[in-house]
């Protein structure tokens, strides 16, 4: 757009769709990931393309064996800086940073053996990259000199900050020390702070008034065939550490995710559970970002196998730490954690109940039915088309006889990544062979439920499932 006129002129092809884009220091190009055709699906194959501004020629410089974001131009005009790695969703961004030359060739990773998840970055005046990290399950600012590859800590903590997008990241001010973050807790609700890195200082009082209604929020890790894996349990308010206590695991999205301790959002259904006497148990299982990117490749090919034993696992460290009753655990989670909801009942009767929110019970007929069926391919290695098999392996409904937990199901009607189907394919099931179940389908509703009145009708249906069986 001219800024004296307000002229706007379309420059990249209108067949092209463009993710994300950063301008060349001259102003003379950009630097974007795009693809061809639709946009929701084909983020999961995009490439590093640069982009003249005048012309609007379009120069593919690099096409990724996995998933890349955050484009960025160095200083000096000479190399463009990404993220790349194994990414389940196009806003939760988790791997490695790479540099290639803005005129293409061979890019170079800069922080290979990273034991953390890199999930956003820009270049500092002096060259070097700093970048917003996934540390375990808390957030983290470092810096790697491109040169040496030397790699500087510059801030962890068990919290999460943001500049508004998804994951760890900062908005930086011109003088390139400056920052503002919007930073929030488990204890803590968002407010915005500005500063150096690791020295804000608040800007904001708008939530000074508001409490958190559940205990506390502590992190625990544990071990698991030889991984070692983080989660987060919070106890109940008005905690008694004479009594024992329900326990409900809540299992992220993604897979390619990772809870952080922050504060809930609308869409969370599982943190109210701490409010009215449970412990709450959300893992980050294999699979999941802030172990470094061999961690969350561990479970291609492996759906429900080694993640959900690391999530036993997980269980039973809660058991050892906290007082609570192993005859009274719950199972929930939504889209990826939907999943192994339906993966866990039909995999073991630990659970004595379970809410299976968006998920998905059969990847063989999912993958027809999905709008985004190109983010399966790096998960298991081809089309159901050419291994069904692997397909097969990780479907909750080939184990289905084996199901025995009371289990309620909620998904949106216009969902298009876990399609209403899947979740009717599992209750039709249940149903039939006299399990115990509830199946609640929200009219208009995506993935991510946009009526406040259907989320909150979430959260009384999950605690009304729970109270009932668990209570």
């Amino acid at each position: 757009m001219d800024v004296a006129t307000g002229k706007l002129r379309q420059i990249s092809p209108a067949d092209t769709y463009v993710y994300e884009y950063d301008w060349s220091p001259d102003g003379k190009r950009f630097a974007v990931t795009a693809a061809l055709g639709n946009g929701d699906n084909n983020w999961y194959i995009a490439e590093l393309f640069t982009l003249d501004a005048a012309t609007g020629l379009m120069k593919s410089i690099h096409k990724p064996a996995l998933q890349i974001a955050n484009p960025a131009w160095s200083p000096d005009g000479q190399t463009i800086a990404f993220i790349a790695g194994l990414m389940s969703d196009e806003p939760s961004v988790g791997g490695d940073v790479y540099v290639v030359s803005a005129g293409g060739g061979e890019p170079r990773n800069v922080t290979p053996e990273l034991k953390a998840s890199a999930s956003w970055l820009t270049w500092t005046l002096e060259g070097k990259i700093l970048f917003g990290e996934y540390v375990e399950g808390d957030a983290g600012v470092a810096a790697v000199d491109v040169s040496s590859g030397r790699i500087e800590s510059l801030f962890r903590g068990a919290e999460e900050f943001t500049a508004g997008l998804w994951g760890t990241n900062l908005s930086v001010a011109r003088d390139g020390k400056t920052t503002a973050v919007i930073r929030s807790s488990f204890s803590a609700p968002p407010e915005v702070w500005a500063g150096a890195i690791g020295n804000w200082t608040q800007i904001t009082k708008r939530n000074a008034d508001v409490k958190p209604t559940w205990g506390e929020a502590k992190s625990i890790h544990w071990k698991n065939d030889g991984y070692d894996v983080q989660g987060w349990l919070t106890y109940p308010r008005d905690f008694d550490p004479a009594k024992k206590y329900p326990l409900v695991v809540c299992v992220h999205g993604g897979p390619g995710s990772a809870i952080l301790s922050a504060w809930p959002g609308t869409h969370n259904f599982v943190m109210p559970l701490a409010s009215a006497g449970y412990f709450v148990l959300q893992p980050n299982p294999r699979g999941s970002f802030g172990e470094g990117e061999a961690f969350t490749r561990a479970n291609v090919k492996d759906f429900g196998y080694g993640d959900f034993k690391d999530i036993l696992a997980g269980v039973d460290e809660a058991l050892r730490v906290a007082p609570i009753d192993s005859n009274r655990l719950g199972l929930t989670g939504w889209s990826y954690g939907g999943f192994m909801t339906m993966w866990g009942v039909t995999h073991t009767n630990r659970f004595k109940a379970a809410m299976a929110g968006a998920g998905i019970s059969n990847y063989q007929s999912y993958y027809g039915e999905n709008l985004i069926d190109q983010w399966m391919i790096p998960f298991f290695g081809k089309s159901v088309y050419d291994d069904p098999e692997v397909y097969a392996k990780s479907s909750p409904i080939n184990f289905i006889k084996k199901v025995k937990t009371p289990t309620l199901i909620q998904v949106g009607d216009s969902d298009g990544e876990c399609p209403t189907p899947q979740s009717y394919e599992f209750w039709h099931a249940l149903k039939t062979l006299g399990v115990e179940t509830q199946f609640v389908v929200y009219e208009h509703e995506g993935h991510m439920f946009a009526s406040p009145k259907h989320q909150r009708e979430v959260i009384e249906r999950t605690f009304a499932w729970f109270d009932a069986h668990l209570k």
